[in-house]
């Protein structure tokens, strides 16, 4: 948390640190082994920023995989939404069949159980919220009461797709139903069908955003990492140049 929220701060102590270390063997003339190793110390820490530069990229590429997740299960939201709403209209304004009541009732379940859920929305908008290159778990600066996310990310972090949406679309009232009413009214039948694919991908959708987001928050620590390698290079950065500075120097 302390490394996150001061980054900029610990980028310009250690930059500082390197330029009194560099200053202190300014006066060495060229070839000197205060040199040397000032130029061995910019080659390993310069190495090993750079290999954390390349693993901080790897991640940076797999952080854009929760932003295509959540447009995914933003759409499959939309969907179920949608052919909901357009069943409901259609089929269950007026009807006194009990198999067409049966469906009417488990799509307004289904509904219900979507709106009212307000883990789900909750979970969306934290992912959108919170930026996983930001660190996933902290608290971004700017971006409301910091209690209140907290609480948001803790309650993210104990969602389970399964217990709040895994609903059987097709159980042991509505299957029946749905056998009966295909022969006499396809069109409902396929109306219907369609809403239990659409719950169906909802789940689904919903369970690989949990993953991804899983995913990120188990390897956040290559943002500590960074951070880590970044200030070493900024400390090492002035011995190189006062290296390069000092060889000029000689050669004129």
């Amino acid at each position: 948390m302390f490394m996150i929220e001061n980054q900029f701060l610990m980028l310009f102590l250690f930059a500082i640190a390197g330029v009194i270390g560099t200053a202190l063997i300014f006066r060495k003339p060229a070839g000197h082994r205060a040199w040397l190793v000032a130029d061995l110390i910019w080659v390993v820490l310069g190495g090993f920023g750079a290999l954390v530069a390349v693993l901080a990229g790897v991640y940076k590429a797999d952080s854009g995989r929760i932003d295509r997740q959540i447009d995914i299960a933003y759409a499959a939201t939309a969907a179920f939404d949608r052919d909901a709403a357009r069943f409901r209209l259609a089929h269950c304004e007026t009807t006194e069949n009990a198999d067409v009541a049966a469906l009417c009732d488990k799509v307004e379940f289904l509904s219900a159980s979507t709106a009212e859920n307000a883990d789900l929305p909750l979970f969306l908008a934290v992912s959108n919220e919170v930026a996983p290159l930001s660190g996933l778990n902290f608290i971004i600066r700017g971006g409301g009461d910091e209690d209140e996310m907290q609480m948001m990310i803790d309650k993210v972090d104990h969602f389970d797709a399964a217990q709040f949406l895994a609903f059987a679309p097709l159980d042991e009232a509505t299957t029946p139903a749905l056998e009966r009413l295909r022969p006499r009214q396809p069109a409902l039948a396929a109306d219907f069908q369609i809403i239990a694919q659409s719950y169906d991908e909802l789940i689904a959708q919903v369970g690989k955003l949990k993953d991804e987001w899983e995913f990120l928050q188990a390897n956040s620590h290559i943002l500590v990492l960074q951070i880590i390698a970044l200030c070493l290079v900024s400390f090492a950065a002035p011995f190189r140049l006062g290296k390069s500075i000092v060889e000029l120097r000689r050669k004129v």
